[in-house]
Order: C-alpha cells, then structure tokens, then sequence
C-alpha cells in the first residue's frame, strides 16, 4: 500500500488530506516505513515486555540459555565427538557461534508466521506490515547484546589466566556489520516463508525442523577448516557460513574465510531478501482474506 501525505487530494470534489491506496510494482515503500519507524519502536518495546512477563528469572534466561547449550555442545562435540576447535577455548567457540545463530534465528522464525501472528491487528488498522518484522530484528538485538557480554566477559577472562589466547579488536567494527548482515538474511529468509505460508500453512511445522539443520549445516559446532574441501561448494550457497565464521575471525584471530566465498554468500543474501521482499509486498495485498 501506499500512502500520500504531501498535501490534500482532490476526488470530484472531496478533499482529502491522506489518500492510501493500492502500491504499485512488487516493491515495498521504504520511505513510508521510515516514516512508520515510532511505529516500530513501540512493536519493539511490546515484544520485549510481554516475552518475559510473568516469568521468574525474566531477561536472565538471554545468559542461562546459551550458557548451557555451549556446555551441551561442548560435552556432546567436544568431548564425545573429539570435533576440533581450531585452537579455541571451547565455551568460546561453542558461545560465539552459538549467539550468532540464535540471533538468526529469531529473526527467521519468528518472522515466518507475521500474517497469522498478527491477522487481528492487520485486520483492524493500516500500516506498512514490514514494520512487523524489522520490529523483530530489533527485539533479538537485545538478547545478542547481553549474550555477547557474557562472551567478552568470559574471553576477558580466560585472557587473564592464559595470555596465549589471541583476542583481537576488529569485533568492534565488524560485529555491527555482521549484525547487519545476519539482519537482512534474516528477515528476508523470514518474509519469503511467510508470504508463502499464506497459502500452505504447512511450512510453519517446518521451520523449525529446517532452522535446526540448517545450523547443522554452518560451522556452528565445527571450524570451516575442518571441512574437507571437496564439501566447500556447499557453504558457498550457504550464506550464514560467511557471517560466523568472520564474527569468530573478528574476536579470537580464527581462520578467516576466502574473499570468493564471502561475496558468495553475500550474492545469495541479496537474492533472498530480494525475493523475500518481492514477495511479502504481493502476499500483503491479500493476505487478510486468506488467513
């Protein structure tokens, strides 16, 4: 949809001071979402009072969550399974990539189902519906920024007691390009399922089958270097290997990835949001009589 607020319009001979009607093309008004953007600060500060309300430890569970998946996996991959950590401690590689995912995926599955989350509310009032998903974005922001605490404060940590451990301070400017990244991918893989599940509501049971092997398929528990190479076609559409592996790269001087593969991965996150927007704008148009 788009909205014009420059001026009163005239209709035979009513005026009007805002006219909405139908967007033209498959391309959402970005401008119109900008100017939407108290909008989603205010979705922001809704998802993230009501996530925890009535809960007992309440913004706590950011920190115990991952803490206890990287121990998981550091029991299950690196003891049981002997997996390599290219040198690094293992709750810092087991947490590094392990925040980095969860902040993807809360961008993508809960973005998935915006239509039929929110049919009430799209039913009763106009407003550019993608200011529902980049208000998502925002929200997993804040369980990143205290997850990473934790990270630093860990890495800080293990430094103390072992000076060998190489800490580098690219992470401050590449970790908000990284975040930026994962953003996008996210939210363009999110509108692309849930356009789609606009018609075949079989793909919300799915996603969280599809999100988990998906991170089986990134080094998330394993290094880049030690997939062999006759494997590595695979992470070159597989565009959150680029975003994990750099994030680690960035902090701890892991193994840094070839520039080929990054603007691999980069090429198909412009795809999916691409499509993912193309998308969502034709499913926005009548998404409400089919939910």
């Amino acid at each position: 949809m788009t909205e014009h607020l420059k001026g009163p319009a005239t209709t035979g001979e009513e005026n009007w001071d805002i006219v909405i009607k139908p967007s033209k093309g498959n391309a959402p008004d970005l401008g119109l979402v900008w100017r939407y953007r108290n909008l989603i600060w205010m979705f922001f500060k809704r998802d993230f009072t009501t996530f925890y309300k009535q809960t007992i430890l309440g913004p706590a569970w950011y920190i115990i969550q991952p803490s206890l998946t990287a121990m998981t996996y550091y029991i299950v991959f690196g003891k049981i399974a002997n997996l390599s950590t290219d040198g690094l401690p293992p709750f810092l590689f087991y947490m590094s990539g392990t925040i980095i995912w969860s902040y993807f995926a809360a961008c993508l599955t809960n973005n998935s189902e915006v239509f039929s989350k929110n049919a009430n509310l799209f039913g009763k009032v106009y407003f550019p519906r993608l200011v529902v998903p980049l208000s998502v974005a925002m929200s997993a922001l804040v369980a990143f920024a205290i997850q990473f605490l934790l990270l630093l404060t860990v890495a800080f940590g293990i430094k103390i007691a072992n000076p060998d451990l190489a800490l580098s301070y690219r992470f401050l400017f590449l970790t908000p390009l990284v975040l930026l990244y994962i953003a996008v991918l996210g939210i363009g893989a999110g509108l692309v399922v849930s356009a789609l599940t606009v018609r075949f509501r079989d793909l919300v049971y799915a996603v969280g089958f599809m999100t988990q092997l998906w991170m089986y398929a990134t080094p998330i528990v394993y290094p880049f270097s030690q997939i062999p190479e006759r494997y590595h076609w695979f992470y070159y559409i597989n565009p959150m290997t680029t975003p994990v592996q750099i994030f680690r790269w960035a902090l701890f001087d892991a193994s840094a990835l070839p520039v080929t593969l990054c603007l691999a991965n980069l090429a198909v996150t412009v795809a999916i949001t691409v499509c993912g927007l193309a998308l969502f704008s034709r499913a926005e148009a009548n998404a409400m009589d089919t939910v």
